[in-house]
């Protein structure tokens, strides 16, 4: 573009900020349209009209200079806005007045429910399928209720199980004697399960019964600490969510006075709870490792109960019964 052709364009924006096309000798217009936008007659008898009651030539501007004004108000804006932000700052919807919060809480936070821990053990299982926590659970839960009883353990295990099957009593009993008698790859109706790769909800209602009954059977196993004087020692280890815990129960003969003495290595920092009948001892560690109990076997052939609490991962405890004999 030569330097001729520029001034012409300058020269004509010149003159249409002036708006000298009102001034001009053209052929007045009734009605024009523009990029679809259309000004009437009178818009422009208006436009003229403010012209005059302003007084005087309207400003003129160079190309480029309208940016520059546009950018600058949006600056001075902008500068005004955050003033005005710094003098009266927002509050939050439950805030009445301005508030200054510290930048650090010394109070302790608000303590988490801890969840189930003691799922984990479920892997140490021998079962065909694994068990859906809702339904290892609720196994556990009744295993606890029922190792104390001195029921028959056939009888155990079909209430421990009834809860999941209350209209099957008979095949219950049925696949309970076959569980009692054998491991499930020598019964009929248990080894078609591990020829079965699907989940326990997939399996037939007797197949679940089987794996259920299963389960109650070697979860009652792993709570009993059974005591004699030909096996004096018993131990047992839990798998949790957080390691594993090791049980030794050992009894003591003394002369004629016999002890029971309770050795747990934990995995996490809890509480041992020894109980006989009148009788009770408790051992709490602040910290994970090896935690010791003991109380007075007055007599044989009676049941202790020892509870291991983890409040940090379980709010309910798991209880072991301990059986000496003679």
């Amino acid at each position: 573009m030569n330097s001729d052709s520029e001034s012409s364009q300058y020269q004509f924006l010149d003159w249409l900020l002036t708006d000298n096309v009102k001034n001009s000798g053209q052929p007045s217009v009734d009605s024009e349209e523009i990029d679809g936008v259309k000004n009437s007659p009178n818009e422009a008898a208006t436009s003229k009209s403010g012209e005059q009651e302003l007084g005087g030539t309207p400003q003129t501007f160079q190309l480029g200079e309208i940016p520059t004004v546009q950018e600058r108000f949006q600056a001075v804006i902008k500068r005004r806005l955050q003033i005005q932000i710094q003098n009266h700052p927002p509050l939050f919807p439950w805030e009445t007045q301005l508030i200054d919060y510290p930048e650090m809480v010394n109070e302790p936070a608000i303590a988490l429910v801890p969840g189930w821990g003691w799922m984990e053990q479920q892997s140490k299982l021998n079962l065909p399928v694994p068990l859906p926590e809702r339904v290892f659970r609720q196994l556990l839960e009744q295993c606890q209720a029922l190792v104390t009883s001195s029921i028959p353990l056939g009888a155990k295990l079909v209430q421990v199980v009834e809860s999941f099957f209350p209209n099957d009593s008979q095949a219950l009993n049925d696949i309970a004697g076959l569980v009692l008698r054998s491991t499930y790859r020598s019964v009929d109706t248990l080894e078609k399960i591990a020829n079965i790769e699907s989940d326990y909800s997939d399996l037939q209602p007797r197949q679940q019964m089987a794996v259920s009954l299963l389960a109650a059977k070697q979860l009652l196993e792993n709570l009993t600490l059974p005591l004699s004087r030909s096996n004096r020692v018993v131990e047992r280890q839990w798998q949790t969510s957080v390691g594993t815990l090791s049980i030794r129960v050992e009894r003591v003969i003394l002369g004629k006075v016999t002890k029971l003495l309770v050795q747990g290595e934990l995995p996490v920092k809890g509480i041992l709870t020894l109980r006989g009948n009148d009788t009770l001892a408790v051992a709490q560690s602040s910290s994970p490792g090896c935690l010791k109990v003991e109380l007075s076997c007055q007599q044989l052939n009676q049941a202790y109960t020892l509870e291991v609490d983890f409040p940090e991962i379980d709010q309910q405890s798991l209880l072991f019964v301990i059986t000496p004999t003679m």
